[in-house]
């Protein structure tokens, strides 16, 4: 709100250059918490797709909270006004990546009742699969 304030006062003042600089600054701090709530919500994406993948199987409530992640990443990076969408594939893809080690450490606390440790678990999952998947199911 602050910002908002401030930027008040050099268009008042007829400081444009200040104003514009203030603008490009929110807007970075806007993409920036729009990256770390999808990135947030794409590591609970990530665990619930380790989790099915080593265990071979499902659970309704691993299908809803996937399904729950994809539409709120969605809603976040998809631009209201202008139509697009803030992140590209490659970027997601990036996020996904960033996530993949703290979703596999998570994963481990729960799948098979926490019996395996990140490293082992890993063995049982394709990490470029579960990757590949993970973005497929945001893209669609």
């Amino acid at each position: 709100m602050e910002e908002l304030l401030e930027l008040r006062q050099f268009l008042e003042q007829g400081k444009i250059h200040e104003a514009l600089l203030l603008v490009d600054e929110l807007e970075e701090m806007s993409l920036s918490d729009k990256i770390n709530k999808i990135d947030s919500y794409g590591v609970i994406l990530l665990i619930h797709l380790i989790k099915q993948k080593a265990e071979k199987r499902s659970t309704r409530s691993w299908d809803v909270s996937i399904e729950n992640t994809v539409r709120e990443i969605n809603k976040i990076n998809k631009r209201r006004k202008s139509g697009g969408f803030y992140l590209n594939q490659a970027e997601l893809m990036d996020i996904l990546e960033q996530g993949y080690q703290v979703a596999l450490k998570r994963a481990a606390l729960e799948a098979f009742e926490g019996r395996y440790e990140a490293e082992e678990l890993a063995t049982m999952v394709d990490q470029q699969e579960t990757l590949a998947e993970a973005l497929e199911l945001i893209q669609q």
